[in-house]
């Protein structure tokens, strides 16, 4: 008898730990979506069209600071509950990582469109 409860409260246990994770995939998910529709905001700004790619490129790494941050924050908060075992400084730059590359698309984007303005 104790056995059978002991393996229900595992079950149940992994099944809770299970939809805190999908929760936090899904808060990561909204977070990243909330930070790309920002910068999509900003990159069709007319008042960017006068921007070199350089410029672009600075003023697209200081736009959109909450939400940046938001989803850097679900982003950390759910690797480190899908990796637990790995170290917090790396779910940070994975974090920065995704950033990053958010931003590069965005500034490939906009340096792609002006050439092709020309």
């Amino acid at each position: 008898m104790r056995t059978a409860i002991a393996a229900i409260l595992v079950v149940t246990a992994s099944a809770a730990m299970a939809d805190d994770i999908d929760d936090a995939h899904r808060l990561a998910l909204s977070g990243r979506d909330s930070y790309w529709h920002c910068l999509a905001q900003e990159y069709n700004q007319d008042s960017n069209r006068s921007m070199s790619g350089q410029d672009f490129t600075v003023h697209i790494a200081s736009v959109c600071p909450s939400e940046r941050q938001n989803f850097r924050v679900a982003l950390m908060d759910y690797l480190s509950m899908q990796f637990p075992g790995v170290d917090a400084g790396d779910h940070l730059t994975t974090a920065n990582k995704a950033i990053a590359l958010a931003q590069a698309d965005i500034v490939n984007a906009f340096v792609k469109h002006k050439a092709a303005a020309k």
